[in-house]
């Protein structure tokens, strides 16, 4: 078989497999995160939020509202060495990212069914 003949039959099937791939995921909320980071704030993001008495007082003060919280949760970055990602039941994150336009830090647990905000962490 030529050069020729065997690209024209990859493209073909190349193009079957988009055509096949479009029509099955179109309309679907399908995501692809392999990256560790990605892939758990993704979590972090779909679990119920619950926020402790010192947090809301915090948020009250600084007026902090809780859409600032998700898109921090949506933009932040895991630091996975501040964070204690083997503890049972619940399992503790470290997320930086900015609240206010400023570098900030949420300490956040992570439970079965809740993400509860243990800390917020402003940095001047």
């Amino acid at each position: 078989m030529d050069l020729k003949r065997r690209f024209l039959f990859f493209g073909f099937g190349f193009t079957l497999g988009i055509f096949l791939l479009f029509f099955f995921l179109n309309g679907k909320n399908a995501s692809c995160n392999y990256l560790p980071n990605a892939r758990m704030l993704e979590i972090l993001r779909n679990k119920e939020r619950l926020y402790t008495d010192e947090v809301k007082q915090l948020m009250q003060e600084k007026n902090i509202d809780s859409a600032a919280i998700a898109l921090m949760l949506i933009q932040g970055d895991i630091d996975f060495s501040k964070s204690k990602v083997r503890q049972e039941p619940c399992r503790y994150y470290w997320i930086d990212g900015y609240l206010l336009e400023k570098e900030a830090s949420i300490y956040v647990q992570n439970c079965d069914s809740t993400v509860t905000i243990q800390e917020i962490h402003l940095n001047q």
